[in-house]
């Protein structure tokens, strides 16, 4: 008795079709990866520095190449390790002043470049730091501000000082749903 295997024959439309499908699949994946990589770092706002923008505990997500190729501007809120220590948690700031401005608060004021903040939204600052005196900005280096002013550790503090670029994280992009802030985009 013999057997013979009858021999399947592979069409080279099915080899493609089968390529297609798992070149469909990788990239796929790897757009999957980035974009989680890039948009999809999550940090919770720790402490009531934010408010009224973001509450303490809300979950904030971090666009992490924001930054790489354009540095923050005035208005940004960026998400950083003091000192770039990584046994701490992560710092949500928003940026008042770029390299290069000269920063100080005169009466409870901020001034950037000799002129007052035109912003009514901030009380008067109890506690100018080390802003009481005029401080120029250098090559990549931010001032960082709370938006509530005088319950912020932030630039003002011997602690953070000057934030430099090399460790913002990225930028605050998104927030979820947490009591009186909807979730949406953050600004």
């Amino acid at each position: 008795m013999c057997f013979y295997r009858k021999r399947v024959k592979v069409s080279s439309e099915a080899v493609k079709e089968t390529g297609n499908y798992i070149f469909g699949i990788l990239a796929a994946v790897i757009l999957a990866f980035m974009l989680v990589y890039c948009f999809g770092m999550r940090t919770s706002m720790i402490g009531v520095s934010m408010e009224n923008t973001l509450n303490n505990g809300q979950t904030i997500f971090v666009n992490r190449i924001a930054y790489l190729l354009f540095p923050p501007k005035a208005g940004d809120i960026v998400v950083f390790l003091p000192n770039g220590n990584q046994n701490t948690h992560y710092y949500v700031k928003r940026v008042v002043a770029t390299p290069g401005d000269t920063v100080q608060f005169i009466d409870g004021k901020l001034y950037v470049n000799g002129e007052e903040e035109d912003n009514d939204a901030y009380d008067k600052v109890a506690d100018p730091g080390i802003a009481d005196v005029p401080i120029t900005l250098g090559n990549d280096e931010y001032f960082v501000l709370g938006d509530n002013r005088n319950n912020s550790e932030d630039s003002r503090s011997g602690n953070i000082g000057l934030v430099e670029r090399k460790i913002i994280t990225g930028k605050a992009w998104f927030r979820l749903n947490y009591g009186e802030n909807r979730m949406g985009f953050i600004k």
